[in-house]
């Protein structure tokens, strides 16, 4: 009976180890979908900065969430022998794999905001402390209830901020951060001409789509498995990422006027709105999530960012500032009982977390940006610009003929 006991307790550990990790191999893979998405959209002069970019914050975020962001987060660190590490079929380190994917996917955000202009290694330092510091702390203090917020949540409301798979931790957060790299950077050279606000089209369609299919498949492994052991995984979950993502797209479809980049980025949308309360909502609430996110990324990108001259390349902002801050919120009404949700959420509770969330962003960064740029700037100079971001920074373009 002891030795069934011993073999059943070793299938669910190692289960529970390779259910992690191929969740971490997908949320992995949607780094690929950031840097096509980002290619699709900057013009030809800067699409191999826009791979380079993606593929250096990664390797940089793993390494500042590796010493002192995970350990910032959670206190636990990886200093002990090999043999130690390796225990439970070596599950908190695959953890940890997965969750710095989540953390790398900071940077990649913020990528798509500063596109086209921003200089390469300051912004990958401003990464680091990204990775590092700010993410983290808001990452413990929502997912190991660090600094007592939480249980002072649930104290004042009835329930702690719920936010299953990131919509704020992760994609509120990393949009808000964009938000104050693209207003210190400000425009692109060329938006302005003869006084009006011009935009610069897309320079290929087909690796934008195919970036929004990438991430938009990878994020089932996003928020499913979330859940991180296998007795915690939902159909409910799939379900609802599935029709939150629908809903984007066919809010999109609708507002964005039949244009490609908005249909592909209407499913990004939904389901950036969906990760906070994809575990407790009914498919119908979430449909309903994504259709409003869907609108409001469209919406936001065409008119505000027109209207105040705000130069976000791939609107990431709207798509992850905003969505997210409407999936926190959002959340906290479909989540509810009343609307065909498992409940055990407060809206109150949900509306404080996600402006934590907000407030953490803009505050952090504007002390990371701000120390940063007052040593190197930010901005790339006039004349590199003109040339684009792969000649001045890497020396060859992204299609080149003898």
């Amino acid at each position: 009976m002891q030795e069934i006991n011993s073999a059943v307790e070793t299938l669910v550990q190692s289960s529970n180890t390779l259910f992690i990790l191929l969740g971490a191999i997908m949320v992995f893979a949607m780094h690929a979908g950031f840097a096509f998405l980002e290619v699709g959209t900057v013009r030809h002069k800067n699409q191999v900065n826009a791979l380079v970019k993606i593929m250096a914050d990664f390797g940089v975020s793993c390494v500042a969430y590796f010493f002192v962001g995970y350990w910032l987060a959670y206190d636990t660190t990886f200093f002990a022998s090999a043999q130690t590490l390796s225990e439970n079929h070596g599950y908190d380190l695959v953890k940890f794999f997965f969750l710095m994917t989540f953390a790398a996917a900071i940077p990649a955000i913020v990528s798509g905001g500063i596109a086209e202009r921003g200089r390469f290694y300051p912004f990958l330092i401003a990464s680091a402390l990204i990775v590092g510091v700010v993410y983290p702390t808001f990452e413990g203090i929502i997912w190991n209830g660090n600094w007592g917020f939480q249980a002072w949540l649930e104290a004042l409301t009835g329930a702690q901020f719920h936010d299953f798979a990131g919509s704020v931790v992760v994609h509120g957060v990393g949009g808000w951060l964009a938000f104050v790299a693209v207003i210190m950077l400000g425009m692109r050279q060329g938006r302005i001409r003869g006084g009006k606000l011009v935009a610069f089209a897309p320079s290929n369609i087909p690796f934008l789509a195919l970036g929004a299919w990438i991430l938009s498949i990878g994020w089932f492994g996003f928020n499913v498995m979330s859940a991180q052991t296998l007795d915690g995984i939902s159909g409910l979950v799939a379900v609802n990422s599935l029709m939150a993502m629908v809903g984007g797209i066919l809010a999109a479809l609708y507002f964005g006027k039949n244009d490609p980049g908005f249909i592909h980025n209407g499913p990004l949308a939904g389901l950036v709105a969906v990760c906070a309360g994809s575990d407790v909502m009914h498919p119908i609430g979430s449909l309903f999530v994504g259709l409003i996110a869907g609108g409001l990324f469209v919406w936001l990108f065409t008119y505000v960012q027109n209207k105040f001259k705000f130069d976000d390349v791939l609107g990431v902002w709207p798509l992850h500032g905003v969505c997210g801050a409407w999936g926190g919120i959002a959340c906290g009404i479909f989540g509810s009982e009343a609307l065909g949700g498992l409940g055990g959420v407060s809206l109150t509770a949900q509306i404080i977390g996600t402006l934590a969330g907000i407030t953490i962003a803009l505050v952090g960064g504007g002390i990371v940006y701000g120390l940063v740029n007052k040593f190197s700037a930010l901005r790339m100079t006039d004349e590199d610009e003109f040339v684009g971001a792969d000649l001045s920074i890497h020396k060859i373009g992204s299609i080149n003929e003898d």
